[in-house]
């Protein structure tokens, strides 16, 4: 069953200039598609239009009527002083008029009920179950600790939070509306590892559709069963994960371009021959007619176009030569915030050469620990750098000091250069025409990062330091930074939540947890197999020892013993049960606890099943 068709889609802005041309595409039941391409090719256009917020210019667009379709993108407007909690059960509208009505009818029962109300209550009761009522509380603290979403949060305003945190809390929400068609725009961004790899294991355990736009490529690798991606307003399609477009994009590449060299040498080669040809046929009927045929055949033969390679920026780090063996040395460093210690008692070492990934969830201080180092803030213990270390800094958020000057004038003013050199180093970093005289202000988020390093890779530095480098990057750009820290052989420090990324770089692994700094000296698939083997470690409860099936041994009398015995077991076994779901429901906020009791609760129900087949033997 086709869930999503486009055919022909346009769309144009600048009349003239159309931003989708002739997009086609189907989307069967179940799928789960990344949608790629470069930032300002249409992609959230294609979901605006998708979802009916935006119109469109020509073709056709078909979304399953019967299905629910919910976007991750624009955050919608919700009352004055709604706290979080309120936006996560705003998931459950329906759910809660049915509640209301449940109660309504409870109320007039209770006077006496007649035949018509019983038949409307237990509708509305089987509504209620089968639409998860009864599971609400569960399901919201299920997603709440998947997303990283803190107890003391749910009670604060949502008009409160930062952008990052109410986009966290509107997916949550989207999840929990149990849509048929899941658009997600960029769903990664503001999350964690942790919540990254949480929502993977949703995405690939959710029975529905889903489109996802987004650059983790780590990402489109774990979910994504086929890609579509956007190039010049129409689809390329490839039938599999970000692993298998790159190489089949390649492989593309590689057979039209063979075929449009094959093309070239015949169609020179003919060429040659027709001019000869021509030349002895001015008073030769037979050899002009050959010529004539030799023409018309060059004009039959197929051509295909030149395949062309995105533009990609030339630029790299300045460099700046390192003596000495120490970069820079911690001791016994602490940074507080009232009662709240982020970090304490750190002792690290770092040497030239080295690469360096600060993994951590969100709000455990990461960048507060970045600060502390360049000195922008306070913090106790010792902290030394090196005689000849010279840094470079990219932080999260991009700030420049007069965001009302073009690209152009930042460049000429803060750096200090030429206006043919400013124009030089723009044009690298793909700033180019009148690109350079837009305001710094107007710029997206990924074209001020661009602009920073452009700035920043002028520096001649030996310690290079990134918060969030890739953040609001499209691929290609992405690639090229990646390309230009290749490069770069000093010290790389870098805080980052692109899993392709910190496994493409990280020799060596900070992670920031419980306010202590642990140190990994290794890549990051060593580092995810130790933390996985501490994980098994920790969860691993010794098993429920399994009974023997007892049979009865002869007599009825021994039979009864045996079922009685049975039942005292059994209710036994019900009351772990129902304790262990009870410690559940008190555990909703802490993700770790509820792991390790879900995982009690299995193995209990595992031998109450073990109990209640043998009571069954038993009574036969």
């Amino acid at each position: 069953m086709v869930d999503i068709q486009v055919k022909d889609l346009t769309k144009f802005f600048v009349i003239g200039e159309n931003l989708l041309d002739g997009l086609s595409f189907e989307i069967q039941e179940g799928e789960r598609v990344a949608i790629l391409g470069r930032n300002g090719c249409g992609k959230t256009t294609l979901f605006n239009i998708l979802t009916g917020q935006m119109d469109y210019d020509g073709g056709e667009v078909y979304v399953n009527p019967n299905k629910r379709l919910g976007l991750i993108s624009q955050i919608p407007k919700f009352p004055e002083g709604y706290t979080v909690e309120d936006v996560l059960r705003s998931a459950y509208a329906e759910l809660f008029r049915i509640k209301r009505k449940m109660e309504q009818l409870e109320r007039e029962m209770g006077q006496g009920a007649d035949a018509g109300q019983l038949k409307e209550y237990d509708r509305l009761s089987n509504a209620f179950q089968s639409g998860g009522g009864y599971d609400m509380d569960v399901d919201v603290d299920k997603i709440c600790n998947g997303l990283g979403i803190p107890a003391e949060q749910r009670f604060q305003e949502f008009a409160s939070l930062s952008g990052g945190e109410k986009t966290r809390v509107n997916l949550a929400r989207l999840l929990l509306e149990k849509t048929d068609i899941l658009l997600l725009d960029e769903p990664t961004n503001h999350l964690d590892l942790r919540s990254v790899e949480w929502l993977e294991g949703y995405i690939k355990a959710f029975k529905g559709t889903v489109l996802a736009i987004s650059h983790d490529r780590y990402f489109i690798d774990q979910i994504a069963q086929r890609v579509i991606e956007i190039t010049e307003g129409h689809a390329e399609f490839y039938s599999g994960n970000y692993s298998f477009y790159m190489d089949e994009k390649q492989a593309r590449f590689d057979l039209q371009l063979k075929q449009y060299q094959v093309e070239q040498a015949k169609l020179k080669q003919l060429g040659f021959t027709l001019e000869r040809m021509k030349g002895w046929g001015i008073n030769n009927r037979t050899l002009y007619r050959r010529a004539m045929s030799i023409q018309h055949r060059m004009e039959r033969i197929q051509k295909t176009e030149k395949p062309k390679k995105e533009k990609t920026m030339k630029a790299s780090f300045g460099q700046k030569d390192f003596s000495g063996d120490v970069v820079f040395k911690m001791k016994s460093v602490s940074k507080s915030f009232g009662d709240r210690t982020l970090f304490s008692g750190v002792e690290l070492n770092v040497e030239g050469g080295e690469r360096i990934a600060l993994l951590g969830d969100n709000g455990t201080g990461k960048s507060t620990f970045i600060k502390c180092l360049l000195g922008e803030e306070d913090c106790q213990g010792k902290i030394q750098f090196g005689p000849t270390v010279k840094w470079g800094y990219l932080p999260q958020i991009i700030h420049f000091d007069h965001p009302e000057r073009t690209l152009y004038d930042t460049m000429l003013y803060e750096k200090n250069c030429t206006p043919q050199v400013a124009r030089d180093r723009l044009g690298a970093f793909m700033f180019q025409g009148e690109d350079v005289f837009k305001t710094v202000g107007n710029l997206s988020g990924g074209e001020q990062s661009r602009l920073r390093l452009c700035m920043l890779m002028d520096e001649k530095i030996n310690f290079l330091i990134l918060d969030e480098p890739t953040n609001h990057l499209d691929i290609a750009s992405r690639e090229w930074v990646e390309a230009a820290i290749e490069e770069f052989e000093g010290v790389l420090l870098f805080v980052s939540h692109d899993r392709y990324f910190i496994e493409k770089f990280a020799e060596r692994i900070w992670l920031l947890e419980d306010g202590v700094i642990r140190d990994f000296p290794c890549g990051y698939q060593k580092y995810r197999s130790i933390l996985e083997h501490e994980a098994a470690a920790k969860t691993q409860a010794p098993a429920a020892p399994k009974l023997k099936k007892e049979k009865p041994r002869g007599g009825t009398k021994e039979s009864e013993k045996i079922v009685r015995r049975l039942e005292r077991e059994i209710e036994k076994q019900e009351t772990v049960v129902a304790e262990l779901e009870a410690k559940i429901e008190e555990a909703g906020a802490d993700y770790q606890e509820l792991t390790r009791l879900l995982h009690e609760k299995e193995e209990a129900e595992d031998a109450l099943m073990d109990l209640m087949e043998q009571w069954e033997a038993a009574q036969e």
